[in-house]
């Protein structure tokens, strides 16, 4: 019997790989015998560059850079063995760097430019950009800025950040780096969210960011007058385009100046890590998350593994922080059963602070329930050895 475990991060609380171990060590409890085979995922966000390690798919590089205030940091990044290099927007401009000193107006992607510099320097001939869990809305100003692009107002150069692309009048490319030119562009993103407008990356994403209402009104309009300069300047770009709004609008400079294609996130990772190619031979796949709900279905981890194992016949089982999606929602998707982690009334602190226990306890439970149930409805229901 081979039963895949696969689970994306518990948020601030486990990693894929920590909730990996956990899942598979449940599993064990109650099927000793079976083979147990781990994949710890991302989404195309944080984690993917650990997820896609873990595989043996890359290798670690550091590099010195800024984080999203321009304070000194050391960001990674990974590179594979064909000239892949898989970046992480969250690495140098991440939003966990700069809490406690928010900057919505002012912060800015140049530190994950300078990334993509580096990775370029050492023989990058193709980007794959993770978008999530940026502290930025500066529509990827900041990157191309750092590649070499200029952004001229009336007194010469803009300053960086969303509010000031309100003020450039000119995008300046004769500088961009021909490496940047001639790489492949591959962005990773799980949110459909256009560049502006109520569902756009201001207005969303900005709050988060610590944007307030007249700060959310202010960059939505910065990034709208940026759009029509890169459509002017630089290259097509439709900002109503789903995904352009991802990462503070970050795929917005580089859809115009270098055609980048934006993937699902999620496939992408388990197409690199073998784990889309084995599903159809498993008889059990097992993921999991901090919070499952009706968004998790929708592009992320664990809807783009249900929808995978769905097609193979393989059923799904899923352990997480808080299970709220509904029983009927899960069993569209494929999910045969889902369960919180929690084994009693207990505080989210408490949870969050030891899960890999009550990850393993969880697993284990909700194992034998749903083995006990194939036992006693007959092996016609199960896949076969199950």
């Amino acid at each position: 019997m081979l039963i895949l475990i696969a689970p994306d991060s518990f948020k601030s609380s486990a990693t894929a790989a920590e909730a990996a171990i956990a899942l598979a060590a449940g599993a064990h409890r109650v099927l000793p015998d079976a083979d147990v085979a781990l994949y710890p995922m991302a989404d195309g966000g944080e984690g993917t560059i650990a997820a896609l390690t873990t595989s043996g798919a890359v290798r670690v590089a550091e590099v010195a850079v800024t984080d999203a205030i321009g304070r000194p940091r050391t960001a990674r990044y990974g590179m594979d063995s064909v000239g892949t290099a898989i970046i992480e927007v969250a690495e140098a401009s991440g939003l966990p760097h700069v809490a406690g000193h928010l900057a919505p107006l002012t912060a800015s992607t140049w530190g994950t430019g300078l990334v993509i510099a580096d990775a370029l320097a050492h023989g990058a001939r193709e980007i794959l950009l993770c978008l999530g869990g940026s502290a930025t809305t500066d529509g990827g100003a900041g990157i191309l800025r750092a590649l070499g692009a200029r952004a001229l107002g009336a007194n010469g150069e803009v300053d960086d950040g969303g509010a000031a692309l309100a003020h450039i009048g000119q995008i300046d490319l004769a500088g961009l780096l021909p490496a940047a030119r001639l790489a492949r562009w591959r962005l990773a993103c799980d949110v459909d969210n256009p560049l502006t407008g109520e569902n756009g990356a201001a207005a969303v994403f900005g709050p988060q960011k610590g944007a307030g209402p007249a700060d959310v009104a202010k960059l939505d309009a910065a990034l709208g007058h940026w759009a029509r300069l890169l459509n002017r300047d630089v290259g097509p770009l439709d900002e109503a385009s789903p995904g352009v709004g991802a990462a503070g609008g970050t795929p917005a400079a580089l859809i115009a100046a270098f055609d980048a294609e934006l993937v699902p996130g999620a496939r992408l990772v388990a197409d690199a890590i073998g784990l889309t190619a084995r599903i159809p031979e498993a008889d059990l796949l097992i993921t999991g998350e901090g919070s499952f709900d009706s968004q998790s279905l929708d592009g992320k981890v664990v809807g783009t593994l249900a929808q995978l194992a769905s097609g193979a016949g393989v059923p799904v089982l899923v352990v997480a922080g808080a299970a709220k999606a509904g029983r009927e929602t899960a069993a569209r998707a494929g999910i045969v059963g889902a369960r919180s982690i929690a084994d009693g009334p207990r505080a989210l602190a408490e949870l969050m602070a030891k899960p890999a226990p009550l990850i393993e306890a969880a697993a284990a439970d909700m194992l034998a329930t749903f083995a006990a149930g194939l036992a006693a409805q007959g092996p016609e229901l199960g896949r076969p050895g199950l």
